[in-house]
């Protein structure tokens, strides 16, 4: 359990509206104001809570992860008393990576020089396109315009690690308008590259009326020439839907993909724990804002909590592990779910019979085939 990295995810719900295809837990503000100080406390409460398991205070975190909604609607004072609050609880990894999620209106670019002198040292921008109208139908609040203005004021600040998020399969786009988007957002040279087809998720507003989208042979096509474009300008692909070099890759996302550790704080958090026995644990905290802020401390704050039984933790393991083009090394497998990587793991054998998986030396990663039937391989290990 020591040797498995911990990270911390602070959620931040609000946002100045809610855009159309999004199903994360976000909320609008009904006000100009954010309460700022006392959704601090609230995290900084939540977190003590957490903290009561003694085993936990003993492991450096070596990644934080500001997200949301709109964290960037967050003052830097409020970002830096957050941050410093953590650090008075838990130890930071001398090489600890802490990203904050920003929008890129120009309301939030100001503080940009202030969150980088309270320690956040990679920001993380929605772009989403660089086509006004596309922005316009995606219900976004900043224009192109602003959008290369916040990424040249974040530069400006000293941020030397920068991703920005781009979609693709927007409605109404052709392949030829993607593939100008990507080129676009290349040409600013960010540092990382989340790049994702738009998906129609229910319980949003295009999932409710959805808009015309390109079909899934199209959205293929458009895939296929923007994983050539972004492999081209230095962008290889690590993940399904990321995109860096290597030594730009999200630590903090690595840790998820890689089964590790993470506290999940704020309203809607998710968290994944080892205990000291070798028990996983997830938990969820409730999404309502309000109703996270009068519990967070307390067991209340809490809304779901389970332990994975022993059974599916293959399948939680590989759901995420597979995902990363360098796989995985057995003995991670090992260490992170108490098993031995064999043919006794339900799924391993028809996955090697059809091809899915390569296996070398210590490593398992999916194969060309499998990588392409992706869904179909994870299917065999539920």
């Amino acid at each position: 359990m020591s040797t498995i990295p911990l990270s911390l995810y602070l959620h931040f719900p609000w946002c100045v509206q809610k855009c159309p295809y999004c199903d994360f837990n976000s909320h609008a503000l009904r006000s100009s104001e954010v309460p700022e100080d006392a959704y601090v406390d609230a995290l900084l409460r939540d977190l003590d809570f957490e903290l009561a398991q003694p085993h936990l205070r003993a492991r450096p975190l070596v990644s934080i992860f500001m997200g949301g909604g709109t964290p960037s609607l967050f003052s830097d004072r409020a970002i830096a008393r957050a941050l410093e609050g953590v650090n008075q609880r838990l130890a930071f990894a001398p090489d600890i990576e802490i990203t904050l999620e920003a929008n890129p209106g120009t309301a939030e670019a100001k503080n940009f020089a202030g969150y980088r002198a309270a320690g956040v040292n990679r920001l993380s921008m929605g772009v989403q396109s660089l086509s006004d109208a596309q922005l316009k139908r995606l219900g976004r609040i900043h224009s192109a315009d602003e959008a290369v203005r916040a990424y040249q004021l974040a530069r400006a600040a000293g941020f030397d690690n920068i991703n920005l998020d781009l979609m693709f399969a927007l409605p109404q786009q052709t392949q030829a308008e993607a593939e100008a988007d990507l080129r676009a957002l290349i040409a600013l040279a960010p540092d990382h590259i989340s790049w994702y087809q738009l998906t129609l998720e229910p319980n949003t507003a295009f999932g409710a009326h959805p808009p015309p989208v390109p079909d899934s042979d199209a959205a293929w096509d458009i895939q296929q020439a923007g994983l050539a474009q972004l492999a081209a300008a230095g962008y290889p692909q690590y993940e399904i839907s990321a995109h860096a070099p290597r030594a730009r890759q999200s630590r903090h996302n690595l840790n998820y993909w890689q089964f590790g550790d993470y506290l999940g704080i704020g309203a809607g958090a998710h968290g994944k724990l080892t205990t000291a026995q070798g028990e996983v644990l997830r938990r969820a905290r409730h999404k309502h804002p309000k109703t996270y802020q009068a519990h967070a401390g307390r067991a209340q704050a809490v809304q779901e909590a389970h332990s994975v039984a022993r059974a599916d933790l293959p399948f939680e393991f590989v759901m995420n592990a597979l995902r990363l083009r360098q796989g995985f090394a057995r003995a991670d497998f090992a260490a992170r779910t108490g098993l031995q990587w064999d043919a006794q793991i339900p799924g391993v054998a028809r996955a090697r019979a059809q091809g899915l998986l390569d296996e070398t030396g210590a490593r398992v990663t999916t194969s060309e085939l499998g990588w392409r039937h992706l869904n179909a391989l994870l299917s065999l290990f539920l």
